[in-house]
């Protein structure tokens, strides 16, 4: 299987488990819902939309992460074959771009935070 055959079946892995992921999520049962309101707690609409977007604000972040390391990571590696020295330089540009998943989860805590 060619690299690019690989990162698509891994996008398509990854894409499934967010789906699973949401619809767990989204499957909030309405007896739990009446409980949460009857305590004084957030609409369960909102804990659905909430939830989606934790999930989405996570899920998409990885997969721009994922595909700025790959294009990044490459190119670096290439430098470095015909380059060496330039290894640190190289390594601070795949933290750079794996900084995109980090900031993903950051927001997905904070929209989380914000609804318990």
């Amino acid at each position: 299987m060619t690299r690019k055959g690989q990162f698509v079946v891994s996008l398509v892995v990854i894409t499934a488990v967010l789906a699973g992921l949401s619809s767990l999520l989204l499957g909030y049962s309405h007896a739990q819902a009446a409980e949460v309101v009857a305590d004084g707690g957030v609409d369960p609409g909102v804990l659905r939309w909430g939830f989606l977007a934790a999930a989405l604000a996570t899920g998409l972040s990885s997969l721009g992460a994922a595909y700025a390391v790959a294009a990044v990571g490459t190119a670096a590696v290439g430098a470095l074959a015909e380059k060496p020295e330039l290894f640190g330089r190289a390594i601070i540009l795949v933290g750079l771009a794996e900084g995109i998943a980090i900031y993903g989860v950051i927001i997905s805590v904070l929209i989380l935070n914000r609804l318990g």
